[in-house]
């Protein structure tokens, strides 16, 4: 029998040695999933930066914006500082959510969660097109397909559903239907097709669709607000207040909306027999400050704190614009935003307010009974 002679023996077993090892798997980086994840959906009032990647005139990117934060920079959220997902976020003890379209969201980072809304959008696609591109809802349901995805590749696919099904979930939309859709303009599209009433019954089964979409996609703890006082922010006075009355015709609107979707979202709960849903009235919650805003320690409820004009309630918050010297006296930051300090005092009511603001149970009560029954 032929032998090797030494020499090649050696030659092969050093390439098979420097070849197998290239072909071993790199054990991937160890990953913690202790925490409770948050994910937030929705429009201007929850997005904290999606759509400063994005070519739109729906950005938060510029000062006086964030002049309260931190950083004392525009951070993409339409406020001076905290808003209302920042805040739900401190009270569960998870870091700052990154938006999802941010490009250091990667690694450990998705594992907190992920920030989906987009400013200017509804529950309709049809909603804020004069903003051109941003991300509607079925976008930001498919970047939550994606996300899952990416987490799966991670973590592996059992452990991934455990992370989702034990999230806390964050939506807030609907108010852009109205005064970015339906009162646009003057015989609005939609105004033409509906009657004020069909329309609101409309959103409602197309909300219906988008929170049963969630559900299926593992969400199980799931916070919805309601729309505010639509005709009372100061954008809408200064086009339709001559005393700081709030426009009927947009209050009307969240008063049909908003108990409709308490309904609704009730109903949901029943067919999955479970509180997978807890409803928050914002609009009573922002009526309070409205009608005794000075109880709250607020100054007005009435002027942004950022703009120009009647209220300040024209045009944008821009470094152009006036500027009060005090944030914390007003319920409003810019036309349409809550300034942080009412943002905590809206966080503070979805934690540990009773059932008329939070239904069925507020979120610290929903929290205890997620840790009896783990």
């Amino acid at each position: 029998m032929s032998c090797l002679p030494v020499v090649s023996i050696f030659i092969f077993l050093y390439f098979g040695l420097v070849f197998g090892a290239e072909k071993s798997p790199t054990p991937k980086p160890k990953v913690e999933t202790t925490k409770r994840a948050f994910f937030v959906f929705g429009d201007s009032l929850v997005d904290n930066g999606n759509n400063n990647f994005l070519a739109t005139s729906a950005r938060a990117d510029s000062p006086p914006y964030g002049i309260d934060y931190p950083s004392h920079r525009p951070t993409g959220r339409f406020s001076n500082g905290y808003n209302i997902p920042d805040l739900i976020g401190q009270r569960i003890g998870i870091d700052l959510l990154l938006p999802y379209l941010d490009p250091t969201l990667t690694g450990q980072k998705l594992l907190n969660g992920a920030n989906f809304a987009s400013a200017g959008i509804g529950i309709l696609n049809d909603t804020g097109v004069q903003f051109v591109n941003i991300i509607r809802m079925p976008s930001q349901l498919q970047d939550f397909e994606k996300y899952q995805r990416r987490v799966t590749d991670l973590i592996g696919a059992e452990k991934t559903k455990k992370l989702i099904n034990d999230a806390l979930v964050l939506i807030t939309c609907g108010g852009n239907d109205f005064v970015n859709n339906y009162y646009l303009v003057p015989n609005s599209l939609r105004s033409i097709q509906f009657k004020l009433p069909e329309y609101v019954t409309f959103l409602i089964s197309e909300y219906q669709k988008i929170l049963m979409r969630l559900y299926e996609l593992g969400a199980r703890k799931v916070i919805v607000t309601g729309t505010g006082p639509l005709g009372c922010v100061p954008a809408i006075l200064a086009l339709r207040s001559k005393k700081g009355e709030c426009a009927p015709d947009l209050q009307q609107a969240a008063e049909l909306f908003n108990p409709q979707l308490v309904d609704m979202v009730n109903s949901l709960n029943k067919k999955l027999g479970n509180h997978v849903f807890v409803t928050v009235e914002t609009n009573y919650l922002h009526m309070n400050f409205i009608n005794n805003p000075k109880a709250f320690g607020f100054e007005t409820a009435t002027d942004a704190c950022c703009g120009q004009g009647p209220y300040n309630g024209l045009g944008l918050c821009t470094v152009l614009s006036n500027l009060c010297p005090n944030r914390e006296t007003h319920v409003f930051w810019d036309g349409y935003h809550p300034s942080e300090r009412a943002n905590r005092l809206i966080v503070q009511e979805i934690f540990n307010g009773s059932m008329k603001y939070v239904k069925p149970l507020n979120l610290s009560t929903l929290m205890a009974l997620d840790f009896i029954e783990a």
